[in-house]
């Protein structure tokens, strides 16, 4: 990937949006990804301990799917079993086309980018997954860069790790006050808030609520990623 050109004619030239629950609709996959990856674990669906993982998975949606599986499995070979099998069963239903663009998300990454901004694309998932949904989408040349947490020195949410790495990498802003972050989680909002983004953006059509996005760090809580270039103009004036 190339670097671009530092943006002077723009408060916020950065914009990082997540994918899943963002800018990328998959009707509820995570969860039925993680049913599949417990099971092979040995935890039977409809059980006590079925319910806790999934209740988990639930509050930390968002975070690094691995980080995620050393928490509920422990040992690190489990965590990477299970890890493993959530991306295998994922990608399976991306390729039986269960994923789609959040209405209005890739109208507004184009419009983001015919302003001179810069799009970065991030995700919890692992490369291959990323890749697997982009290439579903047709959105393999929407953006020039996307991260995923192993670009970022393997922390993913709610470290600010991959935010910083788009900073980092594009050069497209001077300051990192200059970043927008939208995403749809508590911990996105906390990943923007740890970068030092001057715009946090949670978005209503993915894993939580307005209260949980807010009481998170989120500046703004929008219906969805289609509202953000309006919210980033207003911001300018």
């Amino acid at each position: 990937m190339t670097s671009a050109t530092p943006i002077t004619g723009h408060l916020f030239g950065l914009v990082v949006l997540d994918m899943a629950g963002t800018t990328v609709a998959d009707g509820g996959l995570v969860e039925q990804a993680f049913s599949a990856a417990a099971q092979r674990l040995g935890v039977r669906p409809g059980s006590d301990e079925h319910a806790r993982q999934l209740a988990y998975v639930r509050a930390t949606m968002g975070e690094s799917k691995i980080s995620v599986f050393r928490h509920l499995f422990g040992a690190e070979d489990q965590a990477q079993h299970a890890n493993l099998a959530f991306e295998e069963a994922y990608g399976e239903r991306v390729a039986d086309g269960l994923v789609a663009p959040v209405p209005g998300a890739r109208e507004a990454v184009e419009r983001l980018t015919s302003e001179g901004r810069t799009v970065v694309l991030t995700t919890g998932f692992a490369r291959t997954t990323q890749d697997a949904i982009l290439t579903a989408l047709g959105w393999q040349d929407l953006v020039p860069l996307t991260l995923c947490p192993a670009d970022a020195g393997g922390r993913g949410r709610p470290y600010p790790d991959m935010v910083l790495a788009a900073f980092l990498r594009t050069g497209a802003v001077a300051d990192v006050r200059r970043t927008v972050v939208a995403g749809d989680t508590s911990y996105d909002m906390l990943s923007g808030v740890r970068s030092g983004a001057g715009i946090v953006a949670g978005v209503l059509t993915g894993a939580h609520e307005k209260d949980q996005l807010t009481r998170h760090g989120a500046t703004h809580v929008l219906g969805s990623v289609a509202e953000l270039p309006d919210l980033i103009a207003r911001a300018e004036t």
